[in-house]
């Protein structure tokens, strides 16, 4: 297997990672060894998708192979050892059953018109002629929305934010001992939160999320309370951590390609989405656990070692696009892996798909002139791929 080398917090490397993963596919085809994270990395769409949905793959550590919890991480480690992302069958298949019948399709469906408004009374609120779109829509927007479907008090946004910043440190490449106690620290603060809240909603049940889960019931089971307290947290982080990045990145696609805007259109809205999920997606990398000693393009992962599916490569693999490094909204849609693949697709897809398609509409009618005031930078947060600001003039 070829060994390829590329410090993930390099700022060439953050701004345009898409350069090395086409550096990796010319060296390597679809699998290569990251030297620095000691991992083979999987970068076709068609590797992807099958480790995706392989169940000899798996998030859950198998025995003897769990990370090591050193006590300046409790407080993070408290939630997410009961998160439905690292969970696997049938644990994960029983906890997933309980929240989609509380996250349903009809539901998020109902929220468009809620949306709409929302983005336009954030926008209604901008005065200056030069402003930076990040934490004034692409941010607000999201966390507002996830905590009016939880049921939770939108004006604590600004903690969940903060909280949710914090935890997703944890993951981000280069993290060190301050992070990971900034992590523990914020992950104690929101389950702290969140334990409150969930004891005032069961007795004080509404027509909210959280409510529901606490009523849902699948063959006599109830969440627990750890895991109805994760649960909630990952909806919250999840809901919008990953909605913030495509919200901005698409809307900075779109300042860069003014022609793609003719695809704001109503009947062209929908292509628009998926391509912007496709071209500039905010997760990049996702990691696997082999159960089972696993043949890919001829490379054998060995049971209990690590693979890494690298999302936005598979994005943008050649065999599966025709130039594949263009953004384009007209071009015909098929599926890509930006919300994963398989038991661990993401739950919150739907809801993101209608933000991004509710969203920009309104934001490009508010104001149609908007152009980008000076070239946009990434923050250095990978595995995220997400915009540090995006600094436009109307």
């Amino acid at each position: 297997m070829e060994i390829l080398s590329q410090s993930p917090t390099e700022d060439a490397f953050v701004q345009n990672p898409y350069a090395f993963y086409e550096r990796a596919r010319a060296k390597a085809g679809g699998l290569f060894f990251w030297k620095e994270y000691d991992l083979p990395c999987a970068l076709s769409f068609a590797a992807n998708w099958a480790l995706l949905r392989d169940r000899r793959f798996g998030r859950e550590a198998p025995p003897g192979k769990a990370p090591e919890k050193p006590p300046h991480q409790a407080g993070f480690w408290a939630v997410e050892d009961h998160s439905l992302l690292e969970m696997e069958p049938p644990r994960h298949t029983r906890l997933r059953g309980l929240v989609l019948r509380a996250f349903t399709s009809r539901r998020i469906a109902s929220l468009g018109p809620e949306i709409e408004a929302l983005a336009q009374a954030l926008l209604e609120d901008i005065g200056a002629d030069e402003f930076d779109l990040l934490p004034v829509f692409a941010q607000r927007l999201p966390v507002i929305v996830i905590a009016r479907l939880l049921g939770v008090p939108e004006e604590r946004a600004d903690d969940l934010l903060a909280w949710s910043h914090a935890m997703v440190g944890m993951y981000q490449a280069g993290r060190d001992h301050a992070m990971e106690c900034a992590a523990a620290r914020a992950a104690s603060q929101f389950r702290a939160f969140m334990l409150d809240y969930v004891t005032y909603r069961r007795t004080r049940p509404a027509d909210d999320l959280i409510s529901h889960l606490i009523a849902a019931e699948q063959d006599g089971e109830r969440l627990s309370g750890d895991e109805l307290i994760s649960t909630c947290i990952l909806l919250l982080n999840a809901g919008h951590e990953a909605t913030v990045h495509t919200l901005a990145n698409g809307a900075c696609a779109l300042l860069k390609h003014d022609a793609a805007r003719d695809a704001l259109a109503p009947g062209r809205i929908d292509a628009l989405v998926e391509e912007i999920l496709r071209f500039d997606p905010p997760l990049h990398m996702f990691q696997r656990w082999a159960y089972e000693d696993v043949e890919i393009g001829g490379h054998v992962i060995a049971r209990g070692h690590k693979i890494a599916c690298l999302l936005a490569a598979a994005n943008r693999d050649p065999q599966r696009w025709d130039m594949a490094d263009r953004f384009d909204p007209g071009r015909a849609v098929a599926t890509n892996v930006a919300f994963g693949a398989g038991v661990h697709f993401c739950i919150g897809a739907p809801l993101a798909r209608l933000e991004l398609r509710t969203a920009l509409p309104v934001l490009f009618k508010r104001f149609p002139g908007l152009r980008l005031a000076r070239e946009p930078r990434y923050a250095p947060n990978y595995h995220f791929h997400g915009l540090k600001s995006l600094p436009v003039r109307r």
